[in-house]
């Protein structure tokens, strides 16, 4: 980063963050990208140069930019999020999606796109599987819709998988990649799409004040972190398996084993997640909560294989210290 040759990106002439959009676009098999400060400004823009006042976007009821990108789409782009059942196990997407899409009335808002999220947060990591993305695709293509996916964690996706950013991006119109989760990146996320959407996008991020200077300091740890960490998700993976394994006594895991570096679990006592969570931080081991009362353990690249052990260590004594706690509070008159 600090050896990394720098310009003013303002005026697109920032020679690292020119080398990471381009590497980014070719990987994802996309015209251009544009590098933004977080994945919810990229998908945010995504919407913003895709929509318009009044139209509506569906989205999955359990995505992340229904649930945590603070209500952007109503003040950003103004448009209304249709939340549907698309990651569910077992839902027919495309009767979902026709049901989902409004008629042409005047009267209602307009169907303008879908969203979709590659791997899915609030659902342990569970990747969207290749067919999946192409039958949404396909069907966005039938109706001259949008697609876009919030693919935060794509890279996961494609490790986990072995299929190619590219075959993950190519049903999309556009696609919001971070270099800041499992890739170890400081921070930055890129969006990719059709040349005149990005340069839109690349207007949209100066309105929303995202215009940066020597963004090449930042560009050259996300190239870095393509080039050495993308394999290494492999290993966030495995932990987040092994750990899962370990703690299944105690805990219910929501997706066993977990598909990639996510893991979510509850106690099997009924031991409330904000209380263990707390537990969790006194002792030294940070998780989030999930949806619900599910706890939410996201395995990256700062946690090695002694680190995973110590951390099961803790979740499964402080567990029991709960549950002790817990049943001598039930039990007493």
């Amino acid at each position: 980063m600090v050896a990394a040759e720098v310009g003013d990106d303002v005026f697109g002439e920032d020679p690292t963050t020119i080398r990471l959009e381009e590497t980014v676009a070719a990987l994802l098999g996309k015209e251009a990208a544009l590098f933004v400060p977080s994945g919810t400004m990229g998908n945010q823009l995504a919407l913003a140069v895709q929509a318009t006042v009044g139209d509506e976007v569906i989205v999955d009821a359990q995505c992340h930019i229904l649930h945590y990108e603070t209500g952007a789409p109503a003040l950003v782009s103004r448009v209304q999020l249709r939340a549907v059942e698309l990651h569910a196990h077992g839902t027919d997407q495309l009767r979902t999606l026709d049901e989902a899409l409004r008629p042409p009335d005047y009267y209602y808002p307009r169907t303008r796109g879908v969203c979709i999220e590659n791997t899915h947060n609030r659902n342990s990591g569970a990747i969207t599987p290749l067919e999946q993305v192409q039958r949404i695709g396909a069907w966005c293509a039938e109706h001259n819709l949008f697609l876009h996916c919030d693919g935060a964690r794509l890279w996961n996706a494609s490790v986990a998988t072995g299929v190619s950013l590219a075959d993950y991006a190519a049903p999309c119109t556009t696609v919001m990649v971070c270099l800041s989760k499992g890739l170890g990146a400081p921070v930055g996320s890129l969006l990719v799409g059709p040349r005149e959407l990005i340069a839109n996008a690349r207007r949209w991020r100066k309105m929303l004040g995202g215009g940066m200077r020597q963004t090449g300091i930042l560009a050259a740890a996300g190239l870095y972190a393509i080039e050495h960490h993308f394999p290494l998700l492999a290993e966030d993976h495995r932990r987040a398996s092994m750990f899962a394994s370990t703690i299944a006594d105690e805990f219910e895991i929501m997706l066993n084993p977990p598909p990639t570096n996510i893991v979510m679990f509850r106690s099997r006592l009924g031991v409330r997640a904000d209380r263990l969570r707390a537990a969790f931080a006194q002792n030294g081991v940070l998780v989030s909560p999930g949806p619900a009362d599910w706890l939410r353990a996201v395995f990256h690249l700062c946690v090695d294989d002694e680190q995973t052990r110590q951390a099961i260590e803790v979740i499964r004594r402080v567990h029991a210290e709960c549950t002790d706690r817990f049943t001598i509070a039930a039990a007493s008159p």
